[in-house]
């Protein structure tokens, strides 16, 4: 009687499709300590996209933790993937494993992949923007970050709504206390969205600009006015 073969696991596929050569370029590139597996993104989309329909919410968040445990690159960006839909129901529980995530932030890709499945939970319950407010005056600088990223969605209406411009000016507020944050990735992040908002709410961004825009190094504030020239 033969051996019944075991399944094959989720990380066990990530790993199968490892490039070395790979993996060394994206570990000097990224310059956080961790493993990486050299996987390109659409390699992980095509496994994301299988294991979400093979599964259910309930199985889908035990595999997003599991994976996020390893702290191996692709296999974080995969559990941020799991989770990345604009419908899930119930989503207290995904929202909050997002949440979770934040603190383990340490580098812009995987952070940015976690922020966008945080930006659907946001979008499904504005009300949690009460916990993102807090991350404002984190002593973690991709804590800070991460409030700006996860808020993208509302620099992006063209006709918002009086809730939709409540907490656009209110992240504008967010905004406005970090201009003079002196870490590149912040200015960053504060470029970002005035940019993103100037090309639905010239209005507004310049407004900011013309109020805290001598706040932001000048690259950020380069940056920010991009699509507001002439």
């Amino acid at each position: 009687m033969g051996i019944e073969a075991r399944p094959v696991t989720p990380l066990q596929e990530l790993q199968a499709l490892a490039n070395p050569a790979k993996a060394a370029e994206m570990q000097a590139y990224h310059k956080a300590e961790r493993p990486y597996l050299g996987l390109s993104v659409p390699q992980i989309d095509d496994l994301a996209d299988r294991w979400r329909a093979e599964r259910t919410l309930d199985e889908r968040l035990r595999l997003a933790a599991d994976l996020w445990q390893t702290n191996i690159h692709e296999a974080r960006i995969a559990a941020a993937k799991l989770l990345t839909q604009a419908r899930i129901r119930p989503d207290q529980a995904a929202w909050e494993l997002i949440a979770g995530w934040v603190p383990d932030f340490d580098a812009w890709a995987i952070a940015d992949h976690a922020a966008i499945a945080g930006q659907k939970r946001l979008v499904a319950d504005p009300a949690r923007l009460e916990t993102v407010a807090d991350w404002i005056a984190s002593p973690r600088m991709w804590t800070r970050r991460a409030a700006l990223v996860m808020t993208l969605p509302w620099t992006k209406q063209n006709f918002p709504k009086p809730e939709e411009l409540a907490i656009r000016d209110r992240v504008l507020g967010w905004c406005a206390t970090l201009a003079t944050d002196p870490d590149w990735f912040i200015q960053k992040a504060v470029a970002w969205w005035i940019r993103d908002l100037s090309k639905h709410d010239a209005a507004r961004a310049r407004a900011f600009l013309a109020e805290h825009g001598a706040a932001l190094k000048p690259f950020a504030r380069k940056e920010a006015a991009r699509h507001l020239q002439g």
